[in-house]
């Protein structure tokens, strides 16, 4: 999943938020700067992407693009599933997207300490393409496959990968549907767990 869905998997806890959200720019070391609510934040961002990689929907949508995209076939698969979420936001949930958006980046601002460099570099470009939001739409999607494309280390084809995807568009969405509602589910049990 992408940053989306991280962030609204995240139970609307602000600590858990910045820390689902700053995952992957933070190696293990670095753990020991955060409190430990942010940690488990962390944590649950790797859990998150642990499930989805190794569950049974979302390969199926993963072999519909593998023989062309190879390596690359997670990472679209990943935003894709992040504009189906936003298309059908009010599913998921009761906030409306664009207020969910607005106070995560509310939330990003008034924690700007504590964010990675490499992630206070990103948030202004994510803020001014309005990613979160624009995911949602057919054109979202194409900017931020294109640019990814663009960002990649190696030689790719993600710029195609949004034609690829509406070619048969409802499946993937139906592989979605069918999907995060499992994931939902398994992030309510981890956060069960939680001491707090």
């Amino acid at each position: 999943m992408n940053f989306l869905a991280h962030l609204l998997l995240s139970n609307n806890d602000d600590d858990i938020m910045i820390g689902n959200f700053i995952a992957d720019s933070v190696r293990s070391a670095e753990w020991e700067n955060f409190n430990r609510e942010v940690v488990y934040g962390i944590e649950l961002h790797h859990k998150i992407d642990f499930f989805t990689d190794n569950h049974s929907v979302v390969e199926q949508s993963k072999k519909r693009l593998r023989d062309k995209h190879g390596k690359y076939t997670p990472v679209i698969v990943d935003i894709v599933y992040d504009h189906f979420l936003a298309a059908n936001f009010s599913r998921y949930s009761e906030e409306p997207l664009a207020a969910f958006v607005e106070n995560c980046y509310a939330l990003f601002h008034r924690r700007w300490d504590e964010l990675p460099t490499a992630v206070q570099r990103m948030l202004p470009y994510m803020e001014e393409g309005n990613w979160l939001v624009n995911y949602g739409s057919r054109a979202g999607l194409q900017r931020t496959l294109t640019g990814m494309s663009r960002r990649a280390s190696f030689r790719n084809k993600m710029d195609e990968a949004t034609s690829d995807v509406f070619d048969d568009y409802d499946r993937f969405e139906e592989d979605f549907h069918a999907y995060f509602p499992l994931l939902l589910d398994y992030v309510s049990e981890e956060i069960r767990k939680l001491p707090w």
